[in-house]
């Protein structure tokens, strides 16, 4: 493998476009990842997102532009650059027929290592995973939650430099996120670099140093969340509810107070630097909500600003 140099980037994409007839999924992005970061790429549906994962991942050809894996084409070098990948695919892809640990196993013969390494491994992985005593179990025993433990756990046989997870922890219950958010810190703190796909913002405010906002295949923001939430929000939001038949039309008698106004069809957003005053100001306007919320700025917020509010299918 080429010597890749201290410092540069391990991803790094210019321009990076992928077409389907006259669909572009991607659309001309650019972006460089440095190691050890967790960088994550934020968008609806059909945002690019998984498209850009396969395309680091190797297994789909950009349509033009240029992308390198430490300092690698993944196009010409695809062997080099996946012997230091770790891929967890939004859909686990287990062997049912084997256990558990054997899925370990069988993984790491595909990259020609050693039983000798691979017994050890397996076990380390397992503990890392929490599933020790589930190693003899069918696969189809386990819960979705362990299920997703197993999958990560399998794509680190391999030790590898770079983890790309799309939608890591999409149908599992709040605890199994709450766990699988803890291992993956543990990995960011060993050094691996992270990148993924999710839909779910607290997930990315969570585990995320820097993303980028993806829609209609390119890129809307980037930055940190922190950096994103100033920039494209203010730090307070106050949530009224008058009521479905009122929301509407009470917006216009809110007008002026706070920096923005957003109705919806069940709720009405003011966002502010205090919002606790803009809640005052809207008392002293005679306006009486039904419910009122303030809360602090959330990547929610920025998210839906930038690409809409519409269902996206």
């Amino acid at each position: 493998m080429h010597p890749h140099p201290p410092g540069a980037p391990v991803i790094s994409a210019q321009r990076l476009s992928k077409h389907y007839g006259d669909f572009r999924a991607v659309d001309g992005i650019s972006f460089d990842v440095p190691a050890g970061e967790a960088f994550g790429l934020l968008g609806p549906n059909g945002a690019g997102k998984s498209t850009t994962m396969r395309m680091i991942g190797g297994v789909s050809q950009r349509t033009s532009g240029q992308l390198t894996i430490m300092g690698l084409d993944p196009e010409e070098h695809g062997p080099e650059v996946r012997a230091h990948l770790g891929v967890v695919p939004q859909q686990d892809n287990l062997d049912e027929e084997l256990r558990v640990r054997d899925n370990l196993i069988v993984y790491g013969r595909y990259f020609g290592l050693p039983m000798s390494y691979l017994g050890p491994k397996a076990d380390e992985l397992l503990e890392f995973a929490q599933l020790t005593d589930k190693a003899s179990a069918k696969v189809d025993a386990l819960s979705g939650g362990m299920k997703r433990r197993l999958t990560i756990a399998r794509s680190l046989i391999n030790e590898p430099r770079i983890l790309l997870l799309d939608e890591p922890t999409t149908g599992l219950d709040p605890q199994a996120r709450h766990i699988l958010w803890d291992r993956l810190f543990r990995l960011k703190e060993a050094g691996v670099t992270l990148i993924l796909t999710t839909h779910y913002m607290d997930e990315a405010e969570q585990l995320c140093d820097r993303l980028v906002v993806v829609d209609k295949g390119q890129i809307m923001a980037e930055g940190s969340p922190a950096q994103l939430i100033r920039d494209h929000s203010t730090r307070e939001v106050l949530e009224l509810r008058f009521g479905s038949e009122r929301n509407t039309t009470v917006a216009a008698e809110l007008q002026g107070i706070g920096e923005r106004l957003e109705p919806l069809p069940d709720r009405v957003l003011i966002y502010a630097r205090d919002g606790e005053a803009a809640l005052e100001e809207v008392s002293a306007r005679g306006l009486k909500p039904l419910t009122s919320l303030v809360r602090r700025s959330s990547l929610e917020d920025v998210f839906l600003r930038l690409t809409g509010r519409s269902l996206v299918d």
